[in-house]
């Protein structure tokens, strides 16, 4: 996902007053959002860059980071993204696919839409396209003459696994085959409650809907690099 957000930042560059919108996997849970923002922002320092031909660390950041944990004030946002957009010409942001999911849902109803729900009561999240309002949203606000939403799931499923990928998914592979012949069950993953150990974990302690504990260190550093502020979502 990193590569493509390179590639997102070069199109943005392209165009004044452009906005794109980065959409990434996660209705419940940021923690893809902010672990992709994470690793693009790793990326962009590990490297350098010629000033004068559009490539300098500036025009490469990320201006915006929003998931369903945390919360903000609209106008102050497109306040502080207005001068970003005056001083580079282009906004880029990284947005969960479940960000402020509940509001658009609530908007949409009260409107007299009806918000197509699956048999559970869940509501269809594809039908909802909350990187399409969040680039609505944010366009008139910041003068953008252009915008556009990616969806990183896309490029991640048709991308070949990197180095870090392939490591991951040998270790799971090897660990999920040594439990099935000792006939553990569970699903092999790094374990926060055990330090981060790659483990079988047992099924009894796997469910859907966790939500991304964003006062870890990393998260508020990353956010601090960005320049964004951010509440908790209630």
């Amino acid at each position: 996902m990193a590569q493509n957000s390179s590639i997102t930042s070069a199109t943005s560059r392209a165009q004044r007053h452009a906005l794109v919108v980065h959409e990434v996997m996660g209705r419940h849970c940021g923690w893809l959002t902010a672990a992709t923002a994470r690793s693009y922002i790793q990326m962009t320092e590990d490297k350098e860059f010629v000033d004068g031909f559009m490539m300098n660390e500036r025009l490469k950041n990320i201006d915006g980071l929003y998931l369903p944990e945390t919360s903000f004030d609209l106008q102050k946002e497109a306040e502080r993204l207005r001068s970003v957009m005056d001083k580079s010409g282009f906004v880029t942001l990284f947005v969960s696919e479940g960000a402020c999911l509940d509001a658009i849902v609530a908007e949409r109803e009260a409107a007299g839409e009806s918000v197509k729900r699956d048999a559970f009561g869940h509501v269809k999240i594809d039908t909802i396209n909350v990187g399409n309002w969040f680039t609505k949203q944010f366009a008139a606000l910041l003068g953008a003459e252009r915008s556009m939403v990616q969806k990183s799931g896309y490029y991640a499923r048709s991308a070949p696994a990197n180095a870090d990928d392939l490591r991951l998914i040998q270790g799971m592979v090897d660990l999920a085959v040594e439990s099935a012949l000792n006939k553990v069950s569970g699903v092999t993953g790094h374990d926060e409650a055990k330090g981060g150990k790659l483990r079988t974990i047992e099924f009894p302690r796997i469910s859907g809907g966790k939500h991304f504990d964003t006062s870890v260190k990393w998260f508020g550093e990353m956010m601090d690099v960005i320049g964004q502020k951010w509440s908790a979502a209630d």
